[in-house]
């Protein structure tokens, strides 16, 4: 059997990977608050995650894996966007998921086996803070009920922060009600026109951080094998998650293994509105960049490092799947590159998994590149077709300016010549030049009618 080693944010080391019960792999993934379109970053760890769900099912068998992201769906967030927008807090949510599953279904992540929300396990987050605050880990105060600090010793061993550390560099609120200025918060008062429920501590909505840990525990127990997100989860967010579950059920260890990947960048800078390099998933796929393109950009960086999308990796990854998908399209897929395998293994070498592929593609080994590509969610029936673009009658047309480009390069017109050549690319032309000659092909966003300013 293949043996994962996976780099444990808690130990902060390469660990082999040995599920707490070979026959029932469990792993969860924090999933969106759903009140808006996810951008680019948001689908780092999805696609992570994903190779990972290939992975597990393809060691384990696909019957003994289990996957589950949530949906945080009672939020601030959402509130605001209700109120701002005049429409229903459902709604909002309901639109949104929506739109998450067109995204990553067309970036080709597969769907995790549960998708819990958070305002279907109300019950089960009243029950462990009654739990919390009944074991002195916990205490109600004008309305909320808060998560003592002070009663768990381990607290800051995720993140590696001293308490006082955390202090000095989080943004803590300060409430007169806090026994301590670290402790959070688990539950707190709804007014009239905010979601609540009812509760022992009056009506109200559960904190954030409380949700996770509710719907882990229904869903796999006080333990089980992964854990993942962003690190700009580990704190607070997951630090809060091991405090309230360790204390709720002190003889489970809750995650054996976290899984933290790094940032996104465009371009070298950081994604933001205030530099106008901020875009959603949808914004990429609405310009014509297939979900496949975006996909293996973001598998060609480990997730452990830093990402920078580049229009520069978006086109030679284009070109990339154009030839293969030419080069594997009538063949059926042979067996899996072991070295691929074994990539994945070590703590989810995507950049060596797709090293791989590129030696197979260069051999001429199609079978087995369309296989090992398929373990890496490419190549895939649900994500082709999109490089299939229908010229019509204009192929001739495009011919014929290619052979008045050569003739122009000849007599040195190199004006005309370069003019041909910016007219092909915003006609979406992609060109070519070999030592045989020019060859073409239609892009994602050919616009024909360009052609008849040339």
């Amino acid at each position: 059997m293949t043996q994962i080693r996976l780099h444990n944010s808690k130990t902060r080391r390469k660990e082999e990977f040995t599920p707490l019960e070979a026959d029932n792999v469990r792993m969860y993934l924090c999933g969106p608050t759903v009140y808006d379109r996810a951008h680019l970053g948001n689908s780092r760890n999805v696609l992570m995650f994903d190779v990972l769900y290939r992975l597990l099912r393809h060691v384990y068998g696909a019957d003994h894996v289990t996957y589950a992201r949530n949906f945080t769906d009672v939020d601030d967030k959402i509130n605001t966007r209700a109120a701002e927008s005049g429409r229903s807090i459902s709604e909002i949510t309901q639109e949104t998921i929506g739109w998450y599953h067109a995204d990553m279904d067309a970036l080709g992540a597969l769907r995790p086996n549960h998708e819990p929300r958070a305002t279907a396990y109300i019950a089960e987050m009243v029950a462990m803070i009654e739990d919390l605050i009944a074991k002195g880990h916990a205490y109600a105060a004008e309305g909320h009920v808060l998560f003592a600090v002070d009663s768990f010793d381990s607290y800051g061993a995720l993140s590696g922060r001293s308490v006082d550390d955390m202090i000095a560099g989080a943004r803590v609120e300060v409430a007169p009600y806090k026994k301590n200025p670290m402790d959070f918060v688990l539950w707190k008062p709804s007014s009239d026109d905010l979601p609540g429920w009812d509760s022992p501590w009056g009506r109200g909505r559960p904190g954030w951080h409380i949700e996770c840990s509710a719907m882990t525990d229904a869903l796999f127990g006080p333990s089980f094998d992964i854990h993942g997100g962003g690190t700009d989860l580990m704190f607070p967010h997951h630090e809060n998650e091991v405090a309230q579950s360790c204390c709720a059920h002190p003889d489970g260890q809750f995650a054996q293994i976290w899984l933290h990947n790094e940032m996104l960048q465009v371009e070298g800078k950081k994604m933001s509105k205030s530099l106008g390099n901020f875009f959603t998933i949808r914004d990429l796929l609405d310009q014509g960049i297939p979900g496949e393109v975006v996909r293996f950009v973001m598998l060609g960086t480990h997730y452990r490092k830093p990402m920078d999308w580049t229009d520069r990796k978006r086109a030679d990854a284009e070109a990339t799947l154009r030839k293969w998908r030419e080069m594997t399209a009538d063949v059926e897929p042979g067996e899996m590159s072991e070295a691929v395998i074994e990539a994945l293994a070590d703590d989810l070498n995507t950049a060596g998994a797709i090293a791989e592929l590129f030696r197979l593609a260069s051999e001429g080994d199609v079978a087995t590149l369309k296989a090992s590509a398929q373990m890496l969610g490419l190549l895939t029936d649900p994500l082709g077709g999109w490089d299939q673009v229908d010229t019509g009658d204009h192929g001739a047309r495009i011919e014929a300016l290619l052979q008045e480009r050569a003739e122009a390069r000849k007599a040195k017109d190199f004006a005309r010549a370069d003019a041909l050549r910016d007219g092909f690319a915003a006609a979406g032309v992609i060109v070519k030049d070999t030592a045989d000659g020019a060859t073409w092909e239609a892009g994602p966003n050919f616009d024909p009618s360009k052609l008849d300013e040339l």
